[in-house]
């Protein structure tokens, strides 16, 4: 049995349930009275401390017990909620997540004892009711009681009957100067993972010894086809005592029974119980009405498994009921099955190449439908793993609303958040990773967007400033908006922050664009902070968003009005694995155009050409878009005559259109994309590659990068 899958199970379930109760304090804050909230709350507190008992983090299982009792005092409306409250209830659950990122990275919860939280609870409800600590201390014990009256049927490592296999397994360990101990363990009946709590018994025991016989069969245990009890025999050296309190210190275990057993009282007991199972047996053909008279002492003299047996299938009957149709599924399996699809598309396209090709003996109808046929089932089966690997970023976003309360606090500043969007999906990767430059554009709206309360109230804006996270899907992207209503960016003082730290020089400043300037926000270690706090100052803010995203394959732009406030605009791919695009050829080159980017294709007259500012633009169903040669821009040898026409691409990038010149339009093909690596790193035009049906290969260009 292996712990490491309980681990996985429980980091993920421990997540889901920090989130579910930072929500719900969240909303017990602003609704103290909702007692659906407040049992929510509680709910998800005692699984917490369930789950980390049961997996025998014994430091948190004490924190959250703590914790619960708080959770207690305000459901039977001892104590109200109050803002002091709240922010302990916080400290807790950032305790807690300190130590689920300790099993994260090691397996284990760490050192930290917490032990000034611990105080702050119990003095909080000593402090409200003196006499609350003390019942909420004993009922544990209460519910533990019932447990120790079992009697002499604990015993049950003689109720069950053993294999000749097994009695051969114990009479050799005998007879080798082994001792062998029988052992019954009961769990706690409140035990979340049984089989996770039985393995650690089996491993703290077998440092002592070598269990010889399970009972349920270990598979089963494994599967948790067992009760709240167990049995084994174990053959050791070490005294009796010595492996029963190894048995017990195992969190959840509710008591253990066992003695030393030798083999001759062993094989004796199971003769008599098959003998009785035997006579049971018989009384069966027995005349009807002797059957109540005997049926009483039967059933108690019959063969003890059947009892065990019974109780087990009295246990499978009551089904859980099904919650949810989900499977957790290894994100490394969904890498490995877009990959098998990766490459089933490269041999389709190998194969349409095939059968494009004139010179080929491949031109009957039959070859064609079948073609066709593939091109539908790879599509498909691409957009099947496209959708298993799509999450919304509610997972990434749920966390910030805490975040904001907690800076709102720090800051001295009134704001709240408000989020649309939270079920816009995006692959996993990406959504893994765009979790810190959120973070980062949220914590600059909070300190340098909005104002102070009472600068907000002089300039007649409300007193809680407002701040903003909108996500929506816009073609082949998925758009994020983070703004604020704050004071804006002020353009004149960013220039002279760049001048004065000699940035750019006052020639440059006088041509640079209001966005240029914007821009050099962006820089790194470029700071406009006044002082240096921990929320940020350090110039480690922008510059990290830019850069996570731009490895994202996506981009960030800056709107701003002085006075009114900004809003950051985060453009990401919905996948980075396989898009449609656009083939196009410039001179003897294939080139890649993602298909989501382009707006249309025109057939531009060079006379038709315009000059705006040295740069040539085309005027178009009244808009002026800019040209951009794809063979200056690649540093390609032009053309020795100027053609009448020329075939322009218009790609565009939020509100921004631009024009790209090509020289052959190839036709719309379904691209894998592979990564170039560190090899052309330093060029940012070139966002891939990929591998065409006739082997050659072809570069992606990022049209967000040249706009």
């Amino acid at each position: 049995m292996d712990v490491s899958q309980y681990l996985e199970i429980f980091i993920d379930e421990t997540s889901e349930h920090l989130q579910n109760l930072s929500d719900c304090i969240m909303e017990l804050e602003k609704d103290p009275e909702n007692m659906d909230t407040i049992n929510e709350i509680f709910r998800a507190a005692h699984s917490l401390k369930g789950m980390a008992g049961t997996m025998g983090f014994k430091r948190m299982q004490r924190l959250t017990h703590d914790m619960e009792n708080v959770f207690q005092e305000v459901r039977s409306e001892k104590v109200k909620v109050t803002s002091s409250m709240i922010d302990l209830l916080f400290k807790c659950l950032d305790a807690i997540e300190g130590y689920l990122d300790n099993v994260k990275a090691s397996s284990d919860e760490g050192t930290e004892d917490n032990e000034l939280i611990i105080k702050e609870l119990n003095d909080f409800i000593a402090a409200e009711d003196g006499a609350a600590a003390a019942p909420a201390q004993a009922e544990p014990k209460k519910e533990e009681a019932p447990a120790q009256t079992a009697g002499g049927d604990d015993k049950k490592y003689f109720e069950f009957g053993l294999s000749e296999s097994e009695k051969d397994k114990i009479k050799q360990a005998e007879e080798g100067g082994a001792h062998i101990y029988g052992m019954t363990i009961y769990i706690q009946k409140e035990c979340l993972l049984k089989a996770a709590r039985a393995f650690l018994v089996f491993k703290a025991v077998e440092e002592f010894g070598e269990i010889l016989v399970y009972n349920p069969s270990s598979q089963d245990i494994e599967d948790e086809k067992f009760d709240c009890d167990f049995s084994i025999f174990i053959a050791s050296d070490e005294p009796y005592e010595k492996i029963a309190e190894a048995a017990k210190s195992v969190s959840e275990i509710d008591k253990v029974v066992g003695e030393e057993v030798k083999y001759e009282t062993l094989a004796a007991k199971q003769e008599k119980a098959e003998a009785d199972a035997a006579a049971a047996e018989k009384s069966q053909d027995a005349p009807a009405e002797a059957a109540p008279a005997q049926e009483q002492p039967q059933a108690q003299a019959a063969k003890p498994a059947a009892k065990t047996q019974s109780s087990g299938n009295k246990k499978q009957t009551v089904a859980k009921p099904v919650t949810n149709r989900t499977v957790r599924v290894d994100i490394e399996k969904l890498d490995a099955l877009m990959n098998q699809v990766s490459e089933l598309i490269i041999a389709k396209n190998s194969l349409v190449s095939i059968s494009s090709n004139d010179s080929g003996d491949f031109q009957n109808q039959s070859f064609h439908e079948q073609i066709e046929y593939l091109e539908r089932i790879t599509t498909n089966l691409h957009e099947s793993v496209m959708k298993v690997r799509m999450v919304p970023i509610e997972s990434v976003v749920a966390k910030f609303p805490r975040m904001i309360r907690d800076l709102s606090r720090k800051l001295d500043k009134k704001m709240e958040l408000y989020m649309t969007g939270e079920d816009t999906e995006l692959d996993r990767t990406v959504v893994d990773q765009i979790g810190d430059p959120l973070q980062h554009l949220l914590r600059n709206s909070a300190d340098h967007g909005l104002e102070d309360n009472a600068t907000r109230i002089a300039k007649g804006k409300p007193e809680v400033g407002s701040i903003f996270l909108n996500a929506f899907q816009e073609g082949n992207n998925v758009i994020i908006q983070v703004g604020d209503d704050g004071n804006g960016i002020d353009v004149e003082a960013v220039r002279n922050k760049a001048i004065e730290r000699g940035v750019i020089t006052e020639e440059q400043a006088e041509t640079m664009s209001q966005k240029e300037i914007i821009n050099l926000l962006f820089l790194p270690s470029f700071s406009m902070a006044k002082k240096i706090t921990d929320i940020s100052g350090r110039g480690v803010g922008l510059d990290v968003v830019k850069s996570n995203i731009e490895a994202l394959g996506g981009d960030v732009e800056v709107k701003t009005e002085l006075g009114v406030g900004t809003t950051f605009t985060v453009r990401l791919p919905l996948t980075l694995a396989i898009i449609q695009a656009l083939m196009v050829e410039i001179r003897d080159e294939k080139y890649a155009i993602a298909l989501g980017s382009i707006s249309n294709i025109e057939d531009i007259p060079v006379k038709d050409i315009k000059y705006v500012e040295a740069q040539e633009v085309i005027h178009l169903r009244g808009k002026v878009i800019p040209l951009i040669r794809m063979d200056q821009v690649l540093d390609i040898e032009p053309k020795e005559e100027e053609p009448e026409s020329l075939t322009v691409v218009i790609v565009q990038k939020g509100e921004n259109l631009a024009g790209l010149v090509v020289d052959n339009l190839i036709g719309q093909q379904e691209i894998v994309i592979k990564s170039l690596g560190k090899y052309i790193n330093n060029n940012k035009i070139i966002s891939g590659a990929t591998i065409l049906g006739d082997g050659e290969v072809a570069l992606i260009l990022d049209v967000n990068v040249l706009m």
